[in-house]
């Protein structure tokens, strides 16, 4: 027969669960206010219907290097697909060897954000794809070459007509960019915190929770929401407090270049938070190499927040469970050149 004392002790349990339950439910809903988890299908495109024919195309158009003129670049280059959908420089390295002038973004759910590019100066994926094809630091190729490149495979030229069938001219650049939009819309990555969004209160730690609860108090999740946590509105970088040329280089004045604005100096589209702890370096320049720091330089620069050392923790804790489970990705085998494909070339135009 339990004691007086034992049933103290099991009523205070009981009301410390139903409290941590109580909270932990009124987090969720206020998180639910502000994000949303990620679908549990690939979405839909803007007049680019989505077929398995239509992906393996975009597939093989991704990982070809010669959709660049010196067969060196693929789109999986700069968007490494091993290594967090970018490729872990400050900068890319493009056609001979230039650099770049902004860190490469992930490619990862990108299909979620508002705009490409930091400037947003593409509206969707099948834009963006054109951009580094025909970039001089990127890949240096014209549409005329890659359209030269593709007819000369007959392999290629099939898949095109099994992907655009009432089509005319399937083989495109327009289709081209199409093609590799459909399979970048299926790079998808569910994290715990979408788990935890779904009802699973387990899917995160305490600490992740802790740092969610933090993210949002101190409003990080006022430039960073929505699904993709970013991606979806320009704000100033140094919103209180403009950091130093070594982090904010004033040659870049971001979505002026776009709009040529006087107020979109310094603007840049919120980066986008899903698989954060995979894409150092971070911001637009690439220069900072540790999320920790890059959670402290965000606090000061745009929230005039002084975070404790158990904050900038929980916060970066938090930052981690927005790590996904990659989709299987298989290496295509690309189609065979023939006498009429177009050889490399290393000329820096």
């Amino acid at each position: 027969m339990p004691t007086l004392r034992h049933s103290a002790a099991l009523a205070v349990s009981v009301i410390a669960i139903a409290n941590g339950a109580s909270a932990s439910t009124e987090l969720r809903e206020l998180a639910l206010d502000m994000f949303a988890p990620l679908p549990s299908t690939v979405p839909s495109l803007n007049e680019n219907r989505i077929t398995p024919e239509k992906i393996d195309l975009g597939k093989a158009l991704f990982f070809d290097p010669r959709m660049s003129a010196s067969g060196v670049f693929s789109c999986n280059s700069c968007h490494n697909l091993a290594t967090g959908g970018d490729d872990n420089m400050p900068v890319s390295i493009g056609h001979g060897w230039q650099k770049g002038s902004r860190n490469s973004p992930t490619v990862l759910n990108a299909v979620f954000n508002q705009a490409q590019f930091w400037d947003g100066r593409a509206p969707d994926l099948a834009e963006q794809a054109k951009g580094p094809v025909q970039a001089g630091v990127e890949m240096a190729n014209t549409p005329d070459n890659v359209l030269l490149t593709l007819n000369s495979m007959p392999q290629y030229v099939e898949w095109f007509e099994a992907s655009f069938p009432q089509e005319d001219e399937p083989v495109s650049f327009d289709n081209f960019a199409k093609a590799i939009e459909a399979y970048e819309a299926t790079l998808i990555t569910p994290s715990p915190f979408d788990a935890w969004l779904n009802g699973d209160d387990g899917a995160m730690t305490e600490e992740e929770v802790r740092g969610l609860q933090t993210f949002v108090d101190a409003g990080c999740a006022s430039c960073h929401s929505g699904i993709n946590l970013g991606g979806n509105g320009y704000y100033p970088f140094g919103l209180v407090e403009r950091p130093g040329a070594e982090i904010l280089p004033e040659g870049d004045k971001g979505r002026y270049i776009v709009t040529e604005t006087v107020d979109d100096e310094y603007v840049f589209r919120a980066a986008p938070l899903r698989n954060i702890a995979l894409t150092a370096p971070y911001f637009h320049s690439g220069v900072v190499w540790d999320l920790r720091t890059a959670v402290e330089i965000m606090a000061s620069s745009q929230l005039g927040a002084d975070l404790s050392e158990d904050e900038v923790s929980d916060i970066t804790a938090f930052l981690g469970a927005l790590t996904g489970e990659m989709p299987e990705v298989v290496y295509p085998i690309l189609p065979v050149e023939t006498a009429d494909t177009p050889t490399p070339s290393g000329e820096v135009r």
